[in-house]
């Protein structure tokens, strides 16, 4: 389950890695433009202009579950391949039109009647069933891609046959998500409301969730418990309409509060962190995804670039992030600091929020985001070497050693065809990867392994991580290797 998890995080960089400059181009255009997400009207240069970068940014920000389909049927497929990708977003059509609002109610016209279920179709289309769709793409093409069909088919066989076969195993998942999907939704909702009478405990409890929720999508149920009013509460619609706590039953901004530092500062001090445990070698490719990850969530409040690039890789490390949402927001609560927030918990609606009626003690960010930013610094720092967990810069095949690993023979045919010899052959290999510096293969037979028949390849080494699993460090031209031990398999 682990490898599944890693491989998964892996294939979701590329997609990750679209977000952070679309997040700050929101948040400057936000900046420059309120009425983006505030309403009234867009005139003049400025707002114009802003107007322009909200929506530049919101292309692929409004669109992140489509990202994560391509991104993950392709990142997890065999060898890569486009046609994965297609299957993948056949699956996403497939299943987010078959549980749209208008199909559902249309098939069992009662879910028309329940405010509950309609509510939760309309939040189908999900960063969650992006990642299902991709995996299902992805799991077709692996295991079809090579199929043979009779002659009066054989347009058919292939690739050819994958996004059909996508197709049909998404039609099967859209009838089981028919009914359990309104269930998990419905119970979210009951959660919500369970917790509203605790208080500070409550909100705490409630921002845990939110994180915890975000790979799923189902974060939105709880949401329109607590910042809109679905249930009578609706933190962030009387917090934007003027109101103050008088006005309504609870402290408002209450659960919009605990976010702010947690997203301005904690996020940074969290990315530095994993900058600071980065391999060596690989501490500017962890700055690149997580630095820029970290401005984008200061800035205006993104963070699905952040948590989607370490959430896969590291899933402990996720759940205690979650829980220092939780722990901030219940501290956050009881000392008095309350923000709003239209879009998300960046210093761009921190500072519009501030001169709300509902605002308190907006000067108390500086001292609540020094403590996040050093809490998350420090126990990313301790969680992340403690436990030797795989966040960006420190996967297994980051190892820069390997990375200066440079063949003896420049004819990557006869490396491959060593290599394969002494893995026991092609009938011995089931499947074949390869990450920056190594061959990763399943092979049937660990006994038919002749790792001096490897070695004499001019490979660095090999490694075997289990009796399935081979690793071959060829160094950075393993790309080359690779390519051509797929043509012989």
């Amino acid at each position: 389950m682990m490898k599944f998890l890693q491989k998964l995080g892996k294939a979701l960089m590329l997609p990750v890695a679209c977000l952070p400059i679309c997040g700050i181009l929101m948040g400057i255009g936000y900046a420059c433009c309120p009425a983006t997400m505030q309403g009234g009207e867009i005139v003049g240069f400025l707002n114009k202009f802003g107007f322009f970068l909200v929506k530049a940014g919101g292309a692929l920000i409004d669109n992140m579950a489509i990202l994560f389909v391509i991104g993950v049927g392709v990142g997890m497929s065999d060898d890569h391949d486009g046609t994965a990708g297609l299957a993948s977003l056949a699956a996403w059509l497939m299943i987010t039109n078959l549980l749209s609002v208008g199909t559902v109610t249309s098939l069992i016209p009662s879910i028309a009647e329940d405010a509950n279920k309609t509510l939760a179709f309309s939040a189908i289309a999900n960063p969650f069933i992006g990642i299902l769709s991709g995996i299902i793409g992805a799991s077709c093409y692996n295991k079809f891609k090579g199929t043979k069909l009779p002659d009066w088919m054989s347009f058919f066989s292939g690739k050819r046959c994958v996004a059909i076969i996508s197709g049909v195993v998404s039609i099967l998942v859209a009838a089981v998500l028919l009914f359990v999907w309104p269930v998990v939704y419905g119970v979210l909702l009951s959660i919500g409301n369970g917790i509203v009478s605790l208080d500070a405990v409550g909100a705490g409890i409630y921002a845990f969730l939110n994180r915890l929720l975000i790979p799923t999508g189902l974060h939105h149920a709880l949401n329109n418990v607590f910042w809109f009013d679905t249930v009578g509460l609706g933190d962030l619609k009387h917090f934007w309409a003027g109101h103050t706590s008088a006005d309504v039953s609870w402290s408002l901004g209450m659960y919009m509060s605990g976010f702010f530092p947690c997203m301005m500062f904690g996020i940074p001090g969290a990315a530095l962190a994993m900058i600071h445990t980065a391999k060596e070698g690989k501490k500017k490719v962890a700055i690149g995804l997580v630095a820029s990850s970290a401005v984008c969530a200061f800035v205006c409040g993104v963070t699905e670039p952040f948590e989607f690039g370490f959430m896969f890789l590291a899933p402990i490390l996720y759940l205690i992030y979650a829980l220092l949402y939780g722990i901030f927001t219940f501290v956050t609560t009881l000392i008095g600091f309350r923000a709003g927030f239209s879009f998300s918990a960046g210093a761009t609606d921190l500072v519009f929020s501030a001169v709300l009626p509902g605002a308190q003690n907006t000067w108390m960010i500086l001292p609540l985001g020094l403590a996040a930013f050093v809490v998350f610094y420090v126990v990313f720092r301790f969680a992340i070497t403690k436990f030797d967990l795989k966040t960006p810069g420190r996967e297994d095949d980051d190892v820069e050693e390997e990375k200066k690993a440079v063949l003896s023979n420049s004819d990557f045919t006869e490396v491959a065809a060593i290599i394969l010899e002494g893995l026991g052959g092609k009938a011995n290999v089931t499947s074949l990867d390869n990450c920056i510096t190594r061959l990763r293969l399943e092979i049937k037979d660990y006994t038919k392994i002749d790792e001096k028949k490897i070695k004499s390849a001019g490979v660095a080494g090999v490694m075997r991580p289990s009796k399935t699993a081979v690793q071959v460090i060829v160094g950075t031209k393993v790309q080359f290797v690779a390519d051509e031990m797929k043509k012989m398999l």
